[in-house]
């Protein structure tokens, strides 16, 4: 059994009182490792260390030059111990080991090294005006307490911790309880490279322990959040009490609109990368599948095909392209949206089973799965699944797929496939959605905003809109006499 710990101000310790608690196997059903279980003492204890590392350490008061220098030392490290991480992510929860070693670990990289770069490029405002001269500072803000998810557990660790370091701030990292690996591992590759104190991880669960703790903290300033909708309001509630910041990212049903004159092959490929990719488990994903009625039915058919040829195993295995869901307990929860769907007079088209292979018994798997015949307005079309579960269905004109796509609560992402430029541009505009992808999925740019609409999301990160909210403004005027 390996064992991860807490990494603070520099050191792997153990919890205050000594609790710990088991990390499973997806793919074996097994636990394989203990880990630290945060309580609010250990919480209090990282807060300290990054209040201190904040407000009498150097970081903060460093160049920018400097802290470019480090972040990409830290990337440097990340990529030598990228197979190491790779392995932890891929045991942890289930991700296909070719995801973890070509598109997340390359990715946590990119986030250092591009807000590293950021920071030091960045440019402020001048404001010229008679008898004055006035400009803006962007100056940290503090103490940073970033709560990551477990479906992609580093990747989306570093999208919150490489800004905020970056900009001066000082990160008490709470990973998801069901992905404690990566975080820990990071940490003491952290603890290698930057000053005690700056970088800081609490393992633990939220509600009455670690993750709730550091969201009531007196210490920190500013909370990023990536997760489930209900689980942010919580956060934003408590974090109203002490009037802290937040950024938050969180639930999506996003609409994938393939129009009659769309390039099929293409967008059955991108619908197929849209869903089942990382087994669904994707904030992103293309949930609800919208075709216009003429291709409804040769698209369905090509869906088929190309999903039943989507290899299911082990997720170690490299050829592997659809995993374990995260554990049993999430595996429960998706399946009970196929019953909801029959109970509302929908049908599973196929999959929707768990695989025959003995091999997989003990794993927490489930087939690409495809829902047709619900109402737009049931729970498999309005609730966030996350899941390898697709509801399909016909539309005939723009205005009628547009009322469906902005019908749900979340407004997360949205796809269109179409040839037809002036149609593309129509519906970007209006579907309701922080993002919009037209012939792409998952096509990233870190200089622009990411972030939801609606219940999916409050605020944007990515390049300036980071800085806008892991720095303060300072206006500064001075008179020239």
């Amino acid at each position: 059994m390996a064992t991860f710990r807490h990494v603070i101000d520099g050191e792997l310790v153990d919890s205050v009182d000594g609790a710990e608690f088991d990390t499973v196997n997806p793919h074996t059903g097994q636990a394989y490792a203990t880990v630290a279980e945060g309580k609010a003492a250990d919480a209090e204890r990282a807060v300290a260390a990054a209040r201190k590392a904040f407000d009498d350490g150097p970081w903060p008061r460093m160049s920018t030059a400097e802290r470019r220098r480090l972040l990409n030392r830290l990337a440097d490290r990340v990529g030598e111990e990228a197979e190491r991480l790779a392995v932890a992510e891929t045991t942890d929860m289930g991700k296909p080991i070719t995801e973890s070693r070509t598109h997340d670990l390359p990715r946590v990289e990119r986030n250092l090294r591009f807000f590293a770069d950021f920071q030091d490029q960045a440019t402020a405002e001048t404001f010229p005006m008679p008898g004055f001269h006035t400009y803006t500072l962007y100056e940290p803000k503090g103490v940073v307490a970033a709560i990551s998810p477990w479906n992609f557990p580093l990747m989306l660790a570093s999208w919150k911790v490489a800004p905020a370091l970056a900009f001066g701030n000082t990160v008490v990292l709470k990973p998801a309880e069901q992905s404690p690996a990566s975080a820990s591992l990071f940490g003491e590759l952290a603890a290698e490279v930057l000053p005690p104190g700056v970088l800081n991880v609490v393992q633990g669960f939220g509600p009455d322990a670690a993750g709730e703790a550091l969201v009531a903290s007196h210490g920190v300033d500013l909370i990023t959040f990536t997760g489930e909708s209900r689980t942010g309001s919580i956060i934003m509630a408590n974090a109203a009490r002490t009037l802290k910041g937040v950024s938050m990212e969180m639930g999506g049903k996003s609409p994938n609109v393939v129009f009659a004159d769309a390039d099929l092959d293409a967008a059955v490929a991108g619908a197929i990368r849209a869903i089942y990719t990382n087994q669904g488990e994707v904030c992103l994903a293309g949930s609800r599948l919208f075709v216009q009625r003429p291709m409804f039915d040769e698209f369905l058919a090509r869906l088929h095909d190309a999903a039943v040829a989507l290899t299911v195993g082990d997720p170690m295995d490299p050829a592997t392209k659809l995993g374990p869901l995260v554990s049993d307990e999430h595996r429960d929860k998706v399946e009970s949206y196929l019953r909801s769907a029959e109970e509302d007079g929908g049908k599973v088209l196929f999959g929707g089973q768990r695989p025959a292979d003995p091999a997989l018994a003990n794993g927490y798997y489930l087939e690409p799965t495809v829902i047709t015949g619900v109402d737009h307005l049931s729970r498999c079309a309005q609730e966030e699944i996350f899941g390898p579960v697709l509801v399909a269905a016909p539309f005939d004109d723009e205005d009628e797929v547009v009322a469906w796509a902005n019908s749900t609560p979340f407004g997360l992402a949205g796809m269109v496939w179409t040839q037809n430029l002036t149609k593309a541009h129509r519906m970007a505009q209006r579907i309701r959605s922080g993002m919009i992808w037209v012939n792409c999925f998952f096509v990233r740019d870190l200089r622009t905003p990411f972030g939801g609409a609606k219940r999916s999301g409050i605020g944007r990160e990515g390049g300036y809109h980071s800085r806008e909210f892991f720095t303060e403004a300072k206006t500064v005027t001075i008179s020239l006499g």
